[in-house]
């Protein structure tokens, strides 16, 4: 049986294969797109949630060793052999503007102004019950990102140390890095906010807050935003990202020293639960 000869296919219209090399580009762009948007979901996922898991873990630690430290200080002092610093805190006489103390009105007198710490060294915890039961940060010295990024609130070098006439300013994330300050804006006139170091307890009360451009340092004046004034009162200025989700702009809250109490007297009753619960004694 004789096989009949099978014409070859005719070759397709350039038009068809036009749209056939069109189509598989279309198909690939559309699975470059979508692998770039897996990357950028993880980067953000990674950003706003593994970054607080992280910092939230490491944070917790440095809260717990600084609270053991703050112990074995507390029993010093009780076996009368001093406190374990590395400088002896200092209590000014006057209200200058050079570091010394703000007047009190706890009755204990001027309050202890301990010497600036070097760099990455935890200076104390803060307490803002406005923040949450539980919110119990620590506050380190400096304002890099190996210390925002990682350690907690950050205190700008040579502004104020707790307690001393001028301007106590410290910085924080807001939503990445532990977002320490996530809720700088529910902070309402009235509330207080509670820095421990060693040497006490220092309550600053909530006055009000702006938003500003990053490029208003003047925030961080002995006077907030007033460079000509000589500093009174102390203060204390939180500063943040703004919007919530940018960093565009810079929220910050202004508060004013109320009062302080030496470690001596145990931890104001506002915060005594959370101190306990820090000191492992909750």
């Amino acid at each position: 049986m004789q096989l009949k000869e099978r014409s070859a296919p005719a070759p397709a219209p350039a038009a068809a294969r036009g749209a056939g090399v069109l189509s598989r580009s279309f198909q690939m762009a559309g699975e470059l797109l979508m692998t770039a948007g897996v990357i950028v979901l993880l980067f953000v996922a990674w950003q706003l949630w593994w970054t607080n898991v992280e910092s939230d873990a490491r944070q917790r630690g440095v809260v717990k060793n600084f609270a053991h430290d703050l112990k074995q200080d507390l029993k010093q002092d009780l076996t009368g052999a001093g406190p374990l610093e590395s400088a002896p805190p200092s209590a000014a006489a006057d209200d200058s503007s050079d570091g010394s103390s703000a007047g009190s009105s706890s009755g204990y007198g001027p309050a202890i102004v301990s010497p600036e710490p070097a760099d990455g060294v935890t200076m104390g915890i803060m307490y803002v019950p406005r923040f949450g039961a539980d919110f119990t940060r620590p506050l380190v010295q400096g304002t890099t990102p190996a210390v925002l990024d990682t350690l907690g609130i950050g205190h700008y070098p040579g502004t104020a140390m707790p307690g001393a006439v001028g301007n106590f300013a410290v910085a924080g994330h807001r939503q990445t890095h532990g977002a320490v300050l996530d809720s700088i804006d529910s902070l309402v006139p009235g509330d207080r906010i509670y820095v421990q170091i060693r040497a006490g307890y220092y309550v600053y009360v909530f006055r009000n807050s702006q938003i500003v451009f990053p490029s208003r340092t003047d925030v961080l004046l002995p006077v907030p935003a007033q460079p000509a004034a000589t500093p009174k009162e102390g203060y204390l200025t939180m500063t943040s990202c703004n919007p919530r989700f940018g960093s565009q702009e810079r929220f910050i809250a202004y508060s004013l020293l109320e009062w302080w109490q030496p470690a001596s007297a145990g931890p104001p009753a506002e915060i005594a639960s959370q101190v306990a619960r820090v000191l492992g004694e909750g």
